[in-house]
C-alpha cells in the first residue's frame, strides 16, 4: 500500500478516497497555501484513532489490534520507502493504481485486519447489517473527491474516482465475506452431506424431498445459505464426501432472517 502511494497516487496526482484521501488533502492543502510539508503518518494515526476505538468495543480487540499495526506499519513506511518510476500517465496510475489498492486491502481484510479509517467503518456496517457496504464508502470518497476538485481542479478529482471505483470493484471480487449465495444440493446421502455444511460453515440446512422426473426416484435436496468465502472450501468437502452430488449454487442479493457469521474475533 505504502509503495502504491508514492509509485501511482503522488505521480498521478490522484486522491484515493477514504482517510487515506483526506490525509492526502490536507497535506495538498498545507503545501499549496502553507508551503509546509507535513508528515503524512501523524494524521492518518490521529484520524484513525476514533473509528479505531469504535471497532475495538464493537468488532474485535484482535481484529482492532492487527488493524492498528497495518495502520502504523503503513504510515511509516509511506514516509520513508520511496517511490518507483512506472509511468507518469495519470490515466495508467487511475487504473493500475486502483488494483494495486485494491488488492492490498482485500489482503489486510483476508488476514483478519483493515488498513484503517473508512475501512473500519465499512467492517462496523457491515457486522452489523450483515451486508457489504464498500459502494457505500465509494459514495461517501466521492464527496471528499468533491471537495478535492474544487480545490485542485476537476481532471485530478475525477482520475482519482476512477482511481477509487476500481479499488472498491478489486475488494468486491476478492473479499466475499458479506456476500452470501444459495446451495441446492441434489444427493443420495444426505445425512453425510449436511454434517459436511455444519461442520465446514457452522450453517444449517433444510432438506426437501421430490421425485426425479426422468426416472420418477424419490430425491432429496438440501437447501442452505452460506457466505460466499466458504463456497470453494465448502463444495471441495462435499464432492469427497459425495462425488455425485449435483450442486446448484445461486447469487444471494438480499437475505432476511438470522443467518450466522462467523465473529473476527
Amino acid at each position: 500500500m505504502a509503495v502504491n502511494i508514492n509509485t501511482f497516487v503522488y505521480t498521478g496526482g490522484l486522491l484515493p478516497g477514504g482517510f487515506t484521501g483526506i490525509v492526502l488533502l490536507i497535506q495538498e492543502v498545507f503545501q499549496k497555501y502553507l508551503s509546509i510539508n507535513i508528515p503524512f503518518s501523524l494524521f492518518y494515526w490521529i484520524l484513525n484513532a476514533i473509528p479505531a476505538i469504535i471497532c475495538f468495543k464493537y468488532v474485535g480487540k484482535r481484529f482492532t489490534l492487527l488493524s492498528l499495526w497495518m495502520i502504523i506499519a503503513s504510515g511509516l513506511f509511506t514516509d520513508f520507502i520511496p517511490g518507483l518510476k512506472v509511468t507518469d500517465d495519470i490515466l495508467l496510475c487511475a487504473v493500475f493504481g486502483g488494483i494495486v489498492q485494491g488488492a492490498a486491502i482485500s489482503l489486510s481484510l483476508l488476514a483478519g485486519a483493515t488498513s484503517g479509517g473508512t475501512d473500519f467503518i465499512s467492517i462496523f456496517v457491515s457486522e452489523r447489517t450483515g451486508k457489504s457496504a464498500w459502494n457505500y464508502i465509494f459514495a461517501g470518497n466521492c464527496i471528499v473527491l468533491t471537495i478535492f476538485g474544487l480545490i485542485f481542479g476537476w481532471n485530478r478529482a475525477l482520475y482519482a474516482i476512477i482511481f477509487q471505483f476500481v479499488t472498491t470493484q478489486i475488494i468486491n471480487v476478492i473479499y466475499k465475506r458479506y456476500q452470501k449465495v444459495t446451495l441446492l444440493i441434489i444427493t443420495d446421502k444426505v445425512d453425510q452431506v449436511y454434517q459436511v455444511i455444519h461442520d465446514t460453515t457452522n450453517h444449517d440446512a433444510t432438506i426437501f424431498t421430490g421425485k426425479g422426473c426422468y426416472k420418477g426416484a424419490e430425491r432429496k435436496m438440501i437447501y442452505t445459505v452460506i457466505s460466499s468465502d466458504a463456497q470453494g472450501r465448502l463444495i471441495k468437502n462435499i464432492k469427497k464426501e459425495d462425488k455425485t452430488a449435483f450442486i446448484n449454487i445461486i447469487q444471494t442479493k438480499t437475505l432476511s432472517g438470522n443467518f450466522y457469521m462467523k465473529k473476527n474475533d
